[in-house]
């Protein structure tokens, strides 16, 4: 079973409808279970909800052979610290999916760390999908919180450095 989750707080329709799309075209031939969030889109290819409760989250994470997601910190530390392969794909801001880019930066940076793979476009998504099958990440021994410590500083920066920029 592949776990997909966008998160409890935004729909990630874009991404939904990417996966959506691969089950169609059979590029994924197992399961999919999908937390969406609140969202009118339906899927027809897979098993949905809304949001699931924390044990529910986590053990739909213990049953996945891998997990796709949104770039937000906290899925992606949670798959990361259960040693799960994870594709992300972040949210961005071009699309009102977020008010700025910071999930396409740490998505940017867990990736040149070999700790996720991530694919920026829909049109990605098939490729990413082939690698995942093969794809052995870096996983943090033991300094999880160092890596989430400097990802978050680094991601601060970025958030600084934006809002000087949007006073000019």
């Amino acid at each position: 079973m592949i776990f997909l989750t966008v998160g409890t707080v935004l729909p990630f329709d874009r991404l939904v409808r990417a996966v959506e799309q691969a089950i169609e075209a059979k590029l994924i031939t197992v399961p999919v279970f999908a937390q969406i969030g609140e969202t009118s889109f339906r899927p027809r290819y897979m098993e949905w909800v809304p949001t699931l409760e924390k044990p529910a989250f986590d053990q739909k994470i213990a049953e996945a052979s891998f997990v796709i997601g949104h770039a937000g910190m906290g899925s992606m530390m949670m798959a990361l610290e259960r040693r799960k392969r994870l594709l992300v794909m972040p949210r961005m801001k071009r699309y009102g999916e977020h008010v700025n880019d910071h999930q396409v930066a740490g998505a940017r940076r867990f990736a040149e760390l070999g700790c996720v793979l991530a694919a920026y476009d829909s049109s990605e998504l098939p490729q990413k999908l082939r690698e995942i099958e093969s794809f052995v990440p870096t996983f943090p021994q033991g300094q999880t919180n160092e890596v989430a410590r400097r990802i978050t500083q680094f991601l601060e920066q970025i958030k600084v450095s934006s809002t000087a920029f949007r006073k000019f």
